[in-house]
């Protein structure tokens, strides 16, 4: 094994805290096309302590988690399957921002080619611990020396060659030097001391986001501190949303999810952009859950006759999905299925049991009987047109402008003039700076002459402060909202 690495110090985009227990170092493969990554990354899947452990790992989602045997014991670590091709580029720029640790594979045949410079680049940009794991050994025409020298002549400078960085030999094919590579990764770890805090402040990084056409937004994060669980409300990229759903990265459905482990989320407002990161807003209990990204209504359709059926379906706004339905009266399968999928029921000239009306009570399925299809046409565009206009259900109770901005021991605080109406403790309101919505929070507590008071109303001064907290500026509007009864 190669000598240790020096300690070294650098900066992350994503602030962890310097103190708490040590997590799995998330790492990073990156290398030029046809280097050799995939077949590392695959032999390590195949070997892991982990994939013997759940019968094989499968590439589910863009990362994934291994358990390995180290000389102090079992140890996981969080692998980041980069693509290796120039095209994505930006994607690396962004996944550095997380990683501990960067495995650089290069050919031992090939040498340093483009996109080897340009994974040097963003090493030394993020200014992350590297290894550079030199690959194809076994090959008669390996040339191990050329390629450090390559490497140093590109600015990134292992031992012997004026600089620091490990290398390790390995032939991904046959599994030579691997173990070293993962002893390693396990040293740098230590040595760069890589902690969080489980039951600390929620923090989560996106590395890849696509829209579902079942499960609607669904994004791949791995989290960094603190614990995520299946229910809490995260704010990502301003918009918050109910986590409905964590998968692991072998596929199957998890209560939670610890520091340093990649997650598959349902349940999201927007597909969010990779790289974005987020927090909890801790106010589950507190915020509606986003719909998705196009609004869609889901509904359970069941109709009297099939000519009923393809009349309504022709009929229903684009908006409308219909997730599944047909001919007879409402089942308890049909609430079942609505309360997984958070989908309405509509009947149209059916029955409703007594006995299915109490599951649907029971379970929360909200439940819709017509017997004149152009009122069930109304009502649903009705609701539509509302899902579409969010502002409709809402009305304003009052608006301030903030003046002023100060810290205090409980938080930021906005001295604020109110403008109309009235804003009182308790009430939500939106931050809007130039016509646009910031955010959204509730009002903690107003101050006015140092005093505690439970409402302002229009032309009085007052310091408001946001639970959760808003990055708010001087000359934002503060709109206090409430829902039309």
């Amino acid at each position: 094994m190669e000598k240790q690495p020096k300690k070294r110090t650098h900066k992350k985009k994503i602030d962890l805290p310097k103190k708490g227990t040590m997590r799995p170092p998330i790492v990073t493969v990156m290398g030029h096309v046809d280097h050799g990554k995939t077949t590392l990354l695959d032999y390590i899947r195949k070997t892991s302590v982990a994939a013997h452990e759940h019968g094989g790992i499968t590439q589910h989602i863009g990362a994934y988690q291994v358990e390995i045997e180290t000389k102090e014991g079992k140890r996981k670590i969080t692998f980041i399957d980069t693509p290796g091709h120039e095209a994505f580029a930006k994607m690396r720029s962004r996944g550095a921002a997380i990683t501990d640790i960067v495995i650089l594979v290069v050919a031992a045949n090939d040498g340093v080619m483009p996109q080897t410079i340009e994974a040097i680049k963003h090493i030394k940009d993020a200014n992350i611990p590297a290894i550079v794991a030199i690959n194809k050994i076994d090959l008669s025409d390996a040339k191990v020396e050329k390629v450090k020298k390559q490497l140093a002549k590109n600015g990134l400078l292992v031992e012997g060659y004026g600089g620091n960085v490990v290398t390790v030999e390995i032939s991904a094919k046959t599994g030579k030097g691997v173990p070293e590579l993962l002893e390693m990764i396990s040293l740098v770890a230590d040595m760069e001391q890589v902690k969080s805090d489980p039951v600390g402040e929620l923090k989560v990084s996106v590395i890849e986001s696509r829209l579902d056409k079942k499960l609607g937004p669904v994004a791949t994060v791995i989290v960094l501190n603190g614990t995520l669980n299946i229910r809490d409300t995260i704010d990502l990229g301003g918009v918050k949303s109910r986590i409905r759903a964590l998968i692991s990265d072998a596929g199957k459905k998890i209560s939670s999810a610890t520091p340093g482990t990649p997650v598959e989320i349902t349940g999201l407002g927007k597909v969010p952009e990779v790289g974005e990161s987020t927090k909890s807003s801790g106010e589950e209990e507190e915020t509606k859950e986003v719909q998705s990204s196009e609004n869609k209504l889901k509904i359970i359709l069941k109709t009297d006759v099939i000519g009923s059926f393809e009349a309504i379906k022709y009929s229903l706004p684009p908006e409308v999905e219909i997730l599944n339905g047909g001919t007879g009266d409402i089942s308890g399968s049909d609430i079942l299925f609505a309360k997984t999928s958070k989908a309405i029921v509509i009947g149209f000239n059916v029955k409703l049991s007594s006995q299915v009306e109490t599951l649907a009570q029971t379970e929360r399925v909200k439940v819709k009987l017509y017997n004149i299809i152009y009122e069930l046409l109304d009502e649903i565009k009705e609701v539509v047109e509302l899902l579409n206009n969010p502002s409709a259900l809402e009305e304003i109770v009052g608006r301030a402008r903030i003046i002023v901005k100060f810290s205090t021991s409980a938080g930021e605080v906005a001295g604020s003039k109110i403008t109309e109406g009235k804003i009182s403790r308790g009430d939500k309101i939106k931050l809007i700076r130039q016509d646009q919505e910031m955010g959204t929070a509730k009002v903690k507590a107003l101050h006015h002459l140092k005093k505690d008071i439970p409402k302002a109303e229009v032309g009085t001064e007052c310091g408001i402060l946001f639970h959760p907290n808003l990055d708010f500026q001087i000359g934002d509007m503060v709109v206090s909202v409430r829902e039309k009864a």
